[in-house]
């Protein structure tokens, strides 16, 4: 199943789904926060994003101005024949691997992509099997965009041997699971059967970052979703629901991240 939307310009509910299909979306114009499980993307015209469609996302937009984009779901056991053709690569590796990824287009990689589009609907508008057949052609096409400007992230990706992202994947699990917690090394120790001192190693080896900047940085990017989402939800009630003890440390870990006070953030969301 292919199902192509060019340049879509209908309002739209700001509500969290997800679905089996693979996507490809692509920002025209407008102003939009695309929400992507724990991850917020201020969109800017040019931004393509591949998304594993099982990932919880929604698109919050301000409906003041119009909102632009274009939309492919697609069933990957739809390209498996393209796929076993000789020399061919597996285009499915970024959606596979990298799960959900913005690219950020500017220049000629955006125009380019914005043809493809282009000729993608071009093959649309014909409504006969010649249509079908060459929009599914122009997509392949559009995929082989996608995995050429992938390749660095998928290298990048690969960087560390699959035991230790394992191991590292199966933290990240947890504290997914467990981050408003009242959480401490000793726990993780407990519970992975590790020592806290190779937990704590490890993490930041593979992640760049230490095991409680991680959770710090999760409850942060869940209080901004929780304020775009719910904006009557208080400071204060967006702290404790989120596992901080004390009101000042939230807002001084919200400022580290962000830039600004929840505060100011809420003000300039409800405003903006």
């Amino acid at each position: 199943m292919l199902d192509f939307g060019y340049r879509i310009q209908t309002p739209l509910e700001a509500i969290f789904h997800s679905h089996t299909n693979y996507e490809v979306y692509y920002f025209h114009e407008g102003k939009c926060n695309y929400l992507i499980g724990d991850q917020i993307y201020h969109m800017q015209s040019g931004d393509m994003m591949i998304l594993f469609g099982m990932t919880l996302h929604c698109a919050k937009i301000d409906p003041s101005v119009p909102y632009v984009r274009t939309i492919v779901h697609f069933e990957p056991s739809l390209l498996r024949p393209l796929l076993e053709l000789p020399q061919a690569l597996n285009v499915m590796e970024p959606f596979e691997e990298l799960r959900n990824h913005r690219l950020r287009l500017r220049g000629e990689h955006k125009e380019e992509a914005e043809q493809l589009l282009a000729q993608m609907h071009v093959h649309q508008q014909r409504g006969d099997a010649i249509g079908s057949n060459r929009l599914l052609l122009a997509f392949v096409d559009l995929l082989y965009f996608i995995f050429g400007l992938c390749e660095q992230p998928l290298r990048d990706r690969q960087e560390f041997s699959s035991d230790k992202e394992q191991t590292v994947q199966r933290i990240i699990s947890l504290l997914e699971h467990s981050y408003t917690d009242d959480l401490h090394m000793e726990q993780l120790e407990e519970r992975l059967h590790l020592s806290k001192s190779y937990i704590a190693r490890l993490f930041k080896d593979v992640t760049g970052v230490t095991v409680f900047h991680y959770v710090y940085r999760r409850r942060i990017n869940e209080a901004k979703i929780m304020f775009l989402m719910e904006p009557s939800v208080t400071v204060t009630e967006a702290c404790y629901r989120l596992g901080f003890k004390h009101l000042a440390h939230f807002s001084r870990m919200f400022k580290q991240f962000v830039g600004v006070s929840p505060e100011q953030f809420k003000r300039r969301e409800t405003q903006g």
